[in-house]
């Protein structure tokens, strides 16, 4: 699976790129490493959420922070005689006790966990936490796909993925925990698009690797053979000098990531649809983790298109964490 790549090939303007984009160690650290987590549920989600929660915390020390958003349509009750009236504290009160005795256990297990529940738009309050307590790391669930096949990550998911600007760990409905590969071994998975942002989200991945004892797999995939003219290809007929490119460019991205964190690196190029490619590898590695390369801002202002993006979330076996570039 490894690559064999030919010495002294040319880098293109992204592999420039790639050697140019500065890094923020400290944002590495602190997110690789979170002290503070905060965990956003519709109560639905629970039981997974709480599972990849209490495997992060256990690895890191994280601080847990549970929350809840209120809506006002789930504030109203009924009286006796059937007339709906607004009751926020009630709700809030039933919510926050539900929520307190899955932070109990934890507690006992010397796992810090604290239970929160506001009241407005789950959106916004979700970054006004995250603002507020200083979260490293964000965790939400989504779903998979609606009755008429569109794929769903949830309004909510949506919104937050699109505003807040710390890591976003995202639990779909396949994921489960980390089983590890051959011989137990636990892989992290890097999907890069080879842009600005790669060194970044690649040293994020490996400093990550390096903290569960994993190796980083990194995979940028190409598109499909047949976009491509066979005039000028190599001898099987493939496009030889974008693969050899590319090939290069992740090269120098394993050998300074490896360095750099100290995890074991491979790479993997390969031509092929994104998801499908993606989604196979993970499989394949039985990755832990997949951290998603993003290189523009409208990739997560189009969810609820049928993306890229949108369909590794709702289908990962593993979680999926993406950081937004600006």
């Amino acid at each position: 699976m490894k690559d064999s790549v030919a010495e002294n090939l040319p880098v293109s303007h992204a592999g420039l790129a790639l050697a140019k984009a500065p890094l923020d160690e400290a944002a590495i650290a602190r997110w690789s490493h979170p002290a503070t987590i905060l965990i956003a549920t519709d109560l639905t989600d629970l039981d997974r959420l709480m599972e990849f929660a209490q495997l992060e915390a256990a690895e890191t020390g994280a601080r847990l922070l549970l929350l809840h958003v209120l809506s006002v349509s789930a504030s109203m009750a009924a009286d006796a005689a059937g007339m709906p009236y607004y009751d926020p504290f009630g709700a809030l009160e039933f919510i926050a006790k539900g929520l307190e005795n899955l932070c109990f256990p934890l507690r006992q297990r010397g796992i810090v966990c604290e239970a929160l529940v506001r009241e407005g738009n789950a959106a916004q309050q979700i970054g006004a936490v995250a603002r507020q307590f200083k979260a490293d790391r964000l965790i939400v669930g989504t779903r998979s796909r609606s009755k008429l096949g569109k794929l769903l990550l949830g309004s909510v998911a949506e919104q937050v993925l699109s505003s807040v600007t710390l890591p976003v760990m995202t639990v779909g409905p396949e994921a489960h925990s980390p089983a590890g590969g051959a011989a137990g071994e636990r892989v992290v998975l890097y999907a890069t698009v080879l842009g600005a942002s790669s060194r970044m989200g690649a040293m994020l991945a490996g400093r990550i690797a390096a903290s569960q004892g994993a190796k980083l797999a990194l995979i940028h995939v190409l598109p499909p053979t047949d976009r491509f003219s066979t005039e000028g290809a190599g001898r099987d007929g493939q496009p030889a000098g974008q693969d050899s490119v590319a090939a290069h460019q992740m090269r120098l991205l394993a050998e300074e990531t490896a360095g750099w964190c100290g995890a074991e690196v491979q790479t993997h190029v390969v031509h092929g649809n994104p998801v499908v490619e993606i989604l196979a590898e993970a499989a394949e590695r039985r990755a832990s983790m997949v951290v998603l390369g993003v290189r523009h801002r409208s990739f997560f202002e189009d969810l609820t298109r049928d993306s890229t993006i949108c369909r590794v979330l709702a289908h990962a076996r593993c979680p999926v964490l993406t950081l937004r570039e600006d």
